[in-house]
């Protein structure tokens, strides 16, 4: 039978944001969410009509929104929801990760528009937003010293990401101000596959081992640490020849012909048979859990990808087919049982996330087919702000309501 789908209550009101630490920071997330999808595809639109001049290219300047602007936002969210129950401690309240929030948000809003008048103003806004992060990473990094679990493996590694994208952040804003391009270049590859990709696999290596066998208790939850190091150890080789090409250090077209497919082959493969041995076909009854088993094994495309000669494949694949999906699922069950939904992924969600697929399978389609480049990046564009948007829009209305259960949070 069919979930009913609950009456909403209460008005919409911004004070509800303070009741939770996922309210706020996913709310927050969606706004920088909106806001560069938005601009990138009426950029998009404008490519042949002519739009205004920026001081920075605007390429890259997608990618650095794409990878900060809202993905450490809704980690904030993620973290300091799920992070004090794996360590055991007393969560912050939203009050207390306000300061932070508010400048890691702002900082991006400052960068954004500062890049059509001059870099410094770009840099100023990574700067603004280094602050919020630092003030949420050591707030995280307090909760690790609170806690007397025997096991806190995960929570280290993503404060030990957190902390690499601050160093990566700080190297970009400065990179900025001297008009260093290939170092600034390489700090949007770096955050990529240093930061936001590693704290998903940490993520996802604690979670969906449990919630499948949750869900279908016939699978176990077999998660060993060995594998783990192993997920992370590839992704920190794809990163080191990402940035290495970047900077010039390591050509990507010098590198011997073994070198790509010894780094990308296995770990792909690896990936895949995981997504296999973790219930991917088993998963596929449940939605919201086939959401995760399907971004994961976006994953192990985006690796094999790299087999290919052009580096973009492989980052379009990791950025909208994996971390895109992973998103969508992570964040579309946290804010459904922490807003006392039942934790499924309705007609509506499941919609949306094929249509995510479609827009990844697009955007990797405008890398393979030159001659319709254009367009289907244009489709892509437009297809990404229309899946952000209705997601979005669904969620930050449940943000600014109350619990449909009544109770607190």
């Amino acid at each position: 039978m069919k979930p009913t789908r609950p009456a909403e209550p209460g008005p919409l009101r911004l004070a509800h944001l303070l009741w939770a630490p996922h309210r706020l920071g996913f709310f927050l997330a969606a706004l920088n969410l909106l806001a560069v999808s938005g601009w990138w595809a009426w950029f998009n639109a404008l490519r042949w009509t002519g739009h205004p001049g920026m001081a920075l290219p605007p390429g890259w300047l997608h990618a650095q929104l794409m990878v900060g602007a809202f993905m450490p936002l809704y980690f904030t969210g993620f973290l300091f929801t799920a992070g004090p129950r794996w360590l055991n401690v007393t969560a912050p309240t939203a009050p207390q990760l306000l300061r932070g929030s508010v400048a890691l948000c702002a900082g991006w809003w400052v960068a954004a528009i500062g890049a059509y008048w001059h870099p410094a103003w770009t840099s100023a806004g990574l700067l603004l937003s280094l602050l919020g992060w630092l003030d949420l990473l050591v707030r995280f990094i307090g909760l690790l010293r609170q806690s007397r679990q025997e096991d806190t493996l995960h929570a280290r590694l993503i404060a030990v990401s957190g902390c690499v994208g601050a160093v990566l952040l700080a190297v970009s804003a400065v990179a900025l101000q001297q008009g260093a391009w290939p170092l600034w270049h390489a700090t949007l590859l770096g955050l990529l596959w240093f930061w936001i990709a590693p704290v998903f696999v940490v993520a996802l290596h604690r979670m969906i081992p449990f919630f499948t066998a949750a869900a279908m208790p016939a699978l176990d939850a077999w998660r060993p640490n060995w594998l783990l190091w192993t997920l992370l150890t590839g992704l920190w080789a794809q990163g080191v020849l990402h940035v290495g090409d970047a900077l010039g250090v390591l050509p990507r077209a010098t590198l011997p012909g073994h070198v790509r497919p010894a780094l990308a082959l296995p770990w792909g493969l690896l990936v895949i048979a995981l997504g296999v041995r973790w219930g991917l076909v088993q998963s596929l009854r449940i939605r919201l859990l086939a959401m995760l088993h399907l971004g994961f094994v976006w994953l192990g495309v985006a690796f094999l990808l790299e087999l290919h000669a052009d580096p973009l494949l492989a980052v379009h694949a990791l950025a909208i087919g994996s971390l895109g999906s992973l998103l969508m699922a992570m964040v579309t069950r946290v804010s459904c049982g922490h807003g006392g939904r039942t934790l499924v992924a309705d007609d509506f969600v499941w919609a949306v996330f094929l249509a995510l697929q479609a827009v990844a399978l697009t955007r990797l389609a405008a890398q393979l087919w030159p001659a319709a480049a254009p367009w289907l990046t244009i489709g892509a564009a437009w297809g990404w702000m229309a899946v952000a948007g209705v997601w979005s829009v669904r969620l930050i209305r449940w943000y600014l309501r109350p619990r449909v259960d009544g109770r607190p949070g």
